[in-house]
């Protein structure tokens, strides 16, 4: 059988990673060459040859229509590192199966997409805020203590209970998680990825990445540990880590069971890692928008008034009569495009894709972005524009284009509590407080400060002045 491959633009890149960010150029991922060879083309780097997908049809037809051929992930040293191939992000194959199905049960189960993680939230901005107040619209960065609130809500489900913002333990694991997202999206972050041999022979930053995941691993198996010992036997689980312990004892005799000791350690990481630092960063970047164009906070605040009101909190009953609010949070994934390439993925046997067929083992770089910043679906693509999802009556409008979380079975399993996290804190933040640029400080930047696998956005500095 004769293999047919897209068209390769012949470019002599090294590796993707290295070219996806500012400085570095990024001829591969440009909407330029879709333009020229179409949604599916491919490149070699070195002797690898990989296929480029763009555009909305064509990630839907791998994502999602073509799901199981493209499921499995690709290589990506650092983070193969980090996961020992184990968890929800890295893992792949019959382990990655189980894991994935009993994760999203059990997240359920718990509370996720239920009336339950709407009150918890809920819980948790009331705290949030009570916290802002003491600023008395002092100028701070806002970022330790939103993922702090932000990260309580997965906690909760993980360990049954949520850590004080005071609690040094917790606050020294969310800097690390969110150090780690800036290596990871860093020019040595990117070097590992294409030289991991000669990396792992020689010092820099990216030990420290190596050592941050470690640090946050072991913090979190010890409250895993110290949630087991401490808790009163009960016939149904108390929390997620007491279910997959609960699925350990099941399984011990299992030779194939992927619920182990090592799976638990990396599994809960990850839940962690996603229940936090990707919804805090969004939260941060609604806020910097809304400093760089006030006239978008301004109309946020009279749905507010209008549709909530000061006597009680927030709720997601709300969103449904509050069009702007919902655009504008939309607009903000939308142009934050947090995770511009996706996740790489391998070809798990020969597949036709966009009239080519693509031989099994061929890697995958499905671009988000390109979907995200698609003008046949965003009018600006390149502006920052609430109108994108809302109609000419000023109700809310779908896009299908709109995949920040990815699509298909290994989009993030965080969905449903992101888009609720997003809209409680928001619409609190902005019902108690007016947002305000410290005196003699420039607006913030809203282009990234790294981009790599993240777009990682610039710390912020601001005044939570009573409304």
């Amino acid at each position: 059988m004769t293999l047919q491959h897209p068209r390769d633009p012949g470019y002599p890149v090294q590796h993707p990673w290295a070219l996806s960010t500012p400085g570095w150029g990024c001829p591969p991922f440009s909407p330029q060459l879709s333009e020229k060879y179409g949604p599916v083309f491919s490149l070699r780097f070195g002797s690898q040859r990989v296929v480029v997908v763009f555009g909305y049809e064509a990630l839907r037809e791998v994502l999602v229509t073509r799901g199981d051929e493209f499921t499995a992930r690709g290589r990506f040293p650092i983070a193969e590192k980090a996961s020992q191939n184990l968890g929800l992000f890295m893992s792949n194959g019959a382990a990655w199966a189980q894991t994935r199905r009993f994760t999203l049960a059990t997240l359920r189960d718990f509370g996720m997409g239920k009336r339950g993680l709407e009150e918890q939230v809920q819980e948790e901005t009331g705290l949030l805020l009570q916290e802002l107040a003491r600023t008395q619209g002092r100028p701070l960065d806002p970022g330790t203590l939103l993922t702090a609130a932000v990260g309580n809500t997965i906690c909760r489900i993980l360990f049954g209970h949520r850590f004080d913002y005071g609690d040094e333990q917790y606050l020294d694991a969310l800097r690390r998680v969110a150090q780690n997202f800036l290596l990871e999206s860093s020019a040595i972050g990117k070097l590992y990825n294409i030289l991991p041999g000669l990396l792992e022979r020689l010092p820099g930053s990216h030990w420290t990445f190596f050592h941050n995941t470690f640090f946050v691993q072991d913090f979190l198996s010890r409250k895993v540990e110290e949630n087991a010992v401490a808790g009163e036997p009960t016939t149904a689980p108390r929390d997620f880590a007491d279910a997959f312990l609960r699925k350990m004892e099941q399984e011990k005799e299992n030779p194939e069971t992927a619920f182990t000791q090592d799976n638990l350690r990396v599994t809960v990481f990850d839940v962690f890692l996603a229940g936090t630092e990707t919804t805090s960063m969004t939260l941060r970047y609604c806020l910097m928008v809304l400093l760089r164009h006030p006239d978008v906070a301004e109309k946020i605040h009279e749905e507010i008034d209008r549709v909530i009101g000061t006597e009680r909190a927030p709720a997601l009953r709300d969103r449904a009569a509050m069009p702007y609010t919902d655009a504008v949070i939309h607009e903000v994934q939308r142009f934050l495009d947090l995770i511009p390439l996706g996740f790489i993925r391998t070809v798990t046997r020969d597949t036709p894709l966009g009239g080519f067929t693509i031989p099994k083992g061929c890697t995958i770089y499905p671009v988000l972005s390109s979907a995200l910043k698609d003008p046949r679906f965003f009018k600006n693509p390149e502006t920052f524009d609430p109108q994108h999802f809302l109609d000419e009556k000023g109700a809310f409008k779908k896009n299908e284009a709109f995949i920040p979380f990815s699509a298909g079975k290994r989009m993030c399993l965080g969905e449903s509590m992101a888009r609720t996290q997003l809209f409680l804190f928001l619409t609190a933040l902005l019902q108690r407080f007016r947002l305000r640029v410290p005196p003699g400080e420039a607006p913030p930047d809203l282009s990234p400060r790294v981009s790599g696998i993240s777009n990682v956005p610039w710390a912020l500095r601001v005044c939570f002045c009573p409304h």
